[in-house]
């Protein structure tokens, strides 16, 4: 099980990172969840999970919208989507945004986290071998 611990107040707190869940909204043919991100990152990534939003870091900086635009893209290229069907509905100069992808499913958001779970799943147990 992949846990944390913290101190809080001079007390060990655990919990498990699985615990944050990303509520995905499906309405007229599209889904719309939270994402927060984190730009001029080493690489783009999808980390997972972070207070009820997808995590994702992005190269590129949060300047003329470019990191916007590359959100727009990693998602489109991850959820094999077009870019066209990607916008961002809330948050365009905040870390924390919501995302709107037309003709989607929420399984098919689903299938994209537990796809990263299992990969993070197995390169944690080879950093452990």
């Amino acid at each position: 099980m992949n846990t944390d611990k913290h101190r809080w107040n001079g007390v060990m707190v655990r919990w498990t990172r699985e615990c944050f869940m990303i509520d995905i909204q499906e309405k007229d043919g599209q889904v719309v969840f939270a994402v927060r991100v984190s730009p001029r990152a080493s690489r783009d990534a999808i980390e997972g999970e972070h207070q009820g939003a997808l995590k994702v870091r992005l190269t590129a900086p949060p300047v003329d919208d470019r990191a916007n635009e590359a959100l727009q893209r990693l998602l489109a290229e991850r959820l094999k989507a077009p870019v066209s069907t990607v916008r961002i509905v809330a948050g365009e100069k905040s870390r924390t945004k919501r995302v709107s992808i037309a003709g989607m499913t929420r399984a098919q958001v689903a299938a994209l986290l537990a796809s990263h779970r299992a990969r993070d799943a197995a390169s944690e147990q080879k950093t452990r071998a």
